[in-house]
């Protein structure tokens, strides 16, 4: 009874699976005849009604194909739009991107043209990497999207972008902070000197700064102890400078007894060299 039982219910299975692969296989037949016809205006139809069922692979191909079959028409607009939201629905953001802005080049008087400049800068922010890696895609992202603020000021999607350039600009800020503290790790004073003077020109408000101005303070003085005895005095003066300047800056900071520790070192290798 059992064994009949499993029996019975496999062979369901089996006559849903057929069942399914056949309406698979017709559904892609369809579709394959859809692609060589020559039925435009039904093509857009059902164009519109895959995209409408999140069916974006299909809308994409089928939108690709009308784009030059519409070109100078009343409906170039709107394939074009759907054909860019198609790709970037397919999760392909670098394609997307160039769409999204060749359609504010193609159509600047379209009512989506605000949305596309924006979707155009959205992809750079979607394909910007780890701060560790290369940061094109994240320097083209805030340029993109601080165009969008010039061009679009009153536009309700100004705080987004606000938002959005603030975290882009926070990964340059980080990648910045490594390169500071991996000159200063590997005793490079020359580079952590210039990219820790870079670094709070760059970013006057970053929370790195007490700690970056220690690295510059330190590696100052590291460089003049190491230093032949022509340039010490020039280099433990700018070591004491930075810390005066450092200490006006930051009163209360968590490295002051350490900057303090420097900056009398600095005085009394100082009066040895007199």
């Amino acid at each position: 009874m059992v064994n009949n039982s499993i029996f019975a219910t496999l062979k369901i299975i089996k006559i849903f699976i057929f069942l399914l692969l056949v309406c698979l296989l017709t559904s892609c037949d369809g579709f394959n005849k859809l692609l060589k016809s020559t039925d435009y205006e039904l093509k857009m139809t059902k164009a519109k009604e895959y995209y409408d069922k999140e069916h974006y692979i299909k809308s994409s191909q089928l939108y690709e194909e009308l784009i030059p079959v519409v070109k100078g028409t009343d409906k170039a607009e709107e394939v074009y739009y759907y054909y860019s939201w198609s790709e970037y629905n397919m999760g392909d953001f670098i394609i997307s991107q160039y769409h999204f802005k060749n359609f504010t080049k193609q159509f600047p008087l379209s009512k989506h043209s605000e949305e596309c400049y924006f979707m155009n800068a959205y992809c750079y922010f979607l394909t910007s990497a780890n701060y560790k890696l290369d940061q094109t895609s994240t320097k083209n992202a805030i340029n993109e999207f601080q165009s969008f603020v010039d061009i679009y000021p009153e536009s309700n999607r100004i705080d987004t972008c606000n938002i959005l350039i603030d975290k882009l600009r926070y990964k340059l800020e980080k990648k910045d902070y490594e390169i500071v503290k991996l000159y200063y790790k590997v005793s490079d004073w020359k580079a952590a000197i210039v990219s820790t003077k870079n670094f709070v020109k760059e970013y006057p408000s970053s929370a790195f700064n007490e700690e970056i101005y220690y690295l510059m303070i330190n590696s100052y003085y590291l460089l003049a102890i190491n230093s032949i005895k022509a340039k010490k005095e020039e280099r433990l003066d700018l070591a004491i400078e930075n810390y005066i300047k450092f200490v006006d800056l930051y009163p209360k900071s968590s490295y002051l007894s350490r900057t303090e520790s420097i900056y009398n070192s600095c005085n009394k290798l100082k009066e040895n060299l007199n």
